[in-house]
């Protein structure tokens, strides 16, 4: 079941959230031994708060609830730190999904409980990182929803390789730790519903958020965010429970007055791009995601154009890796974000959307990707501060999921989920075929 099929349910005692919550718990001690998706599990924990949620829903506030009953993995040991509004939104958290442990080459796996974490479609080959646990619970279907964070690709990437839909937020958008301000929360699902239901708790929990520090809503050097005012969230919660509608929103996250009478879908304007202008994905990632993409122009889900002007983005590799590194000096970061983003602004002021292959390599084995960066097209968009998603593209030779990247302007988390959905309808659901455990 979906989260919100799951929340539906235990808001109608259809379900009771115990039995939910139970049920995912068995799912993960059979398959976790395998999988080594959790570094811990919180079973006493997990039921005892399902048993208040029970209750608040047999007191009749299950339209505070949106999420009840709903089981999740946060990852990390202080994934609970960031997920406040899914708890109160009625969500379970089970444990904590596995990360990179000590030592572990940030690029390649998780460690959990049990080993390093494996991907549920090839055992042989990592579900990517850093939010690999997540991934791989979610694709596994151990739970419906797991959180991540996204510094350089962190949940698009895991999300691309295991099958699943991965959303990092504007920059800014939501709170986050990191210093640098690279790092955004963002969420590994199913289906594009759940990560709506997501968004919709998140952002009512955190409205009027500052998008950054300047007119352009860049994220400053320092990390530090400034205030260019609130932009409505998308997938609001309304007083009934229930999560949607994914919202109307112009491509600049403004509330789209013009945009038609209720269930009207306008295709958007989106471009594609192989390589951002300097990387060398493999050719056959890239005729798979370019599939998709098409195949999503057929359906009516979006509309593709040719800009008048190439999309050649510097390689964000120089200027993340300097702001990341104490001491470093930042003046070819300020060259790189500059000249980026007059060209992404060029882009967006054009089109809506940039489609790209979430990432360049089919997943790789567990001894790591080499000399290859697995970031190598998504963390220029943790650079810009760009909002993106990561949805199913197909499979590759070897029977491994491929993702496609979908990224809007800043604060257009509406327009992604509403193409995610569209998407979704004419060629999903993607993970049915996913091997269980």
């Amino acid at each position: 079941m979906s989260a919100e099929q799951i929340a539906s349910a235990v808001r109608s005692r259809t379900l009771s959230a115990v039995d939910v919550v139970a049920a995912a718990l068995e799912r993960i001690r059979r398959a976790d031994p395998v999988l080594c998706a959790f570094i811990e599990v919180w079973g006493e924990e997990a039921l005892e708060r399902a048993g208040e949620i029970d209750a608040r829903v047999g007191a009749g506030e299950g339209a505070l609830l949106p999420l009840a009953g709903v089981p999740i993995g946060v990852k990390g040991r202080h994934g609970l730190r960031t997920a406040g509004p899914l708890l109160a939104a009625g969500c379970v958290a089970v444990g904590a999904t596995s990360v990179p442990g000590p030592g572990t080459p940030w690029q390649t796996w998780g460690l959990g409980r049990y080993g390093r974490t494996v991907n549920p479609w090839r055992h042989d080959r990592t579900p990517g990182g850093s939010s690999a646990g997540s991934a791989a619970a979610v694709a596994a279907g151990l739970v419906p929803l797991a959180t991540g964070s996204d510094g350089a690709g962190s949940v698009r990437i895991p999300a691309a390789w295991c099958g699943v839909v991965g959303l990092k937020v504007t920059n800014g958008r939501l709170p986050s730790t990191d210093r640098t301000g690279l790092m955004t929360p963002g969420v590994l699902a199913r289906c594009v519903g759940d990560v709506a239901a997501y968004w919709g708790a998140m952002s009512a929990a955190h409205r009027g958020t500052a998008l950054g520090n300047g007119a352009d809503g860049t994220i400053g050097l320092d990390g530090t965010v400034g205030s260019v005012g609130s932009m409505g969230p998308g997938g609001s919660i309304g007083s009934d429970g229930d999560v949607g509608p994914y919202g109307t929103y112009d491509h600049h996250g403004r509330p789209d007055n013009d945009a038609g009478p209720p269930g009207a879908y306008d295709p958007p304007t989106a471009v594609w791009s192989p390589d951002l202008g300097f990387d060398s994905p493999d050719p056959a990632i890239v005729a798979i995601a370019h599939s998709a993409a098409v195949q999503l122009a057929e359906s009516g889900a979006l509309r593709l154009t040719r800009p008048v002007t190439p999309l050649h983005l510097d390689d964000p590799a120089p200027a993340w890796l300097a702001l990341r590194t104490p001491g470093a000096d930042p003046a070819p970061a300020r060259r790189i974000r500059a000249a980026n983003d007059s060209r992404l602004d060029a882009l967006f002021a054009d089109a809506e959307l940039l489609l790209t292959p979430t990432a360049p390599t089919s997943p790789h084995g567990h001894e790591g990707p080499g000399e290859r960066y697995s970031t190598a097209l998504t963390w220029a968009f943790n650079l810009s501060g760009h909002p993106a998603i990561s949805i199913p593209a197909g499979l590759d030779p070897d029977g491994c999921p491929v993702g496609l990247q979908l990224v809007a302007a800043r604060g257009a988390e509406s327009l992604l989920l509403r193409v995610a959905g569209v998407a979704e309808r004419h060629i999903g659901p993607w993970t049915t075929k996913c091997v269980r455990i």
